[in-house]
């Protein structure tokens, strides 16, 4: 009779260990979640454009497409450096209202 009551115990102790771990870390997993939903939505607040996914995709390429132009550039390659700048900048205006 004690050993059923011992491993009952230690059943809804280790319970409890699983489920504070569990409640642990979705409460930290909305917290990231919370912050990354509000940092999306500040950014595109702040440079005036829509918070979906192919806006969010575009802008990280047009960023891309600047940084190969200044690295044109610093290669003292002028005509790829304003290719690449012409089509980041043209990538940018298109979806920065």
């Amino acid at each position: 009779m004690q050993v059923e009551s011992f491993f009952e115990w230690l059943g809804q102790a280790l319970g409890s260990v699983i489920r504070f771990i569990v409640d642990g870390l979705s409460g930290l997993f909305n917290m990231l979640t919370h912050a990354g939903g509000n940092f999306i939505d500040g950014l595109s607040r702040a440079l005036g454009m829509d918070a979906s996914l192919v806006s969010i995709l575009t802008l990280i390429i047009g960023l891309m497409l600047l940084y190969s132009a200044i690295r044109a550039f610093m290669r003292a390659s002028i005509v790829m450096g304003i290719i690449w700048l012409v089509l980041g900048l043209w990538l940018l205006s298109w979806i920065i209202h």
